[in-house]
């Protein structure tokens, strides 16, 4: 269970990390980038938590996780 609100640190690849910064923004989920290399984001419910790990499978997830990913969302809205 997550806590009320809780700051997640995140290890993600210099190349990907502005970008899933920017689209975190988008989202308007308060998040920061550190000259340490980290993305720390702000974790207040369970729909966030849900928007930033979709976020950063849509950039780091291989094609077959997506895909797998895809289809058990599929599953769950129709059965």
């Amino acid at each position: 269970m997550l806590p009320p609100c809780s700051s997640q640190v995140l290890q993600i690849p210099l190349c990907d990390r502005w970008q899933i910064y920017h689209r975190l923004q988008e989202l308007m989920i308060p998040c920061s980038c550190h000259s340490d290399g980290t993305l720390r984001v702000q974790i207040n419910s369970w729909l966030t938590a849900i928007l930033v790990r979709s976020t950063v499978m849509q950039f780091l997830g291989s094609r077959q996780e997506l895909i797998d990913w895809l289809e058990r969302c599929w599953y769950c809205n129709h059965y």
